[in-house]
């Protein structure tokens, strides 16, 4: 099972950026497709971005495409998620995860993705 830690979150007035990081355990991790999701207060876990094992493909949320970029480095076992342009309702924590079978890609439903991280807390200034 693959093991995961992200960081990098943190308090950042709208319209700035910033880098999240996802630490991740487990010799199976290059062979896996990765997501980011977020979840705010009282609301619905929400999908953000993916990216295919081998960097090759990516589908983002409507929300934050053009904004955010994801990306992985298979040698350090990391995915990333850039984050520009940074508005209010893009306050949330953000959770990356793994896409539970290479059958579901193109997914945006957090049930086909599995071993979540604890999460980082992204607050963004108005």
């Amino acid at each position: 099972q693959v093991h995961l830690a992200e960081s990098g979150g943190g308090l950042v007035k709208a319209g700035g950026s910033l880098r999240l990081s996802c630490a991740t355990s487990g010799h199976t991790f290059a062979s896996r497709h990765m997501g980011w999701f977020r979840q705010a207060p009282a609301k619905e876990r929400e999908f953000v971005a993916a990216i295919s094992w081998s960097s090759g493909s990516t589908y983002y949320a409507d929300s934050v495409l053009g904004r955010f970029t994801i990306s992985r480095d298979n040698a350090r076992y990391t995915v990333d998620l850039q984050m520009n342009t940074l508005k209010p309702e893009d306050t949330a924590v953000y959770y990356c995860a793994v896409l539970r079978d290479t059958t579901a890609w193109g997914s945006m439903h957090p049930a086909a993705f599995e071993s979540w991280g604890q999460g980082t807390q992204v607050t963004v200034s108005s």
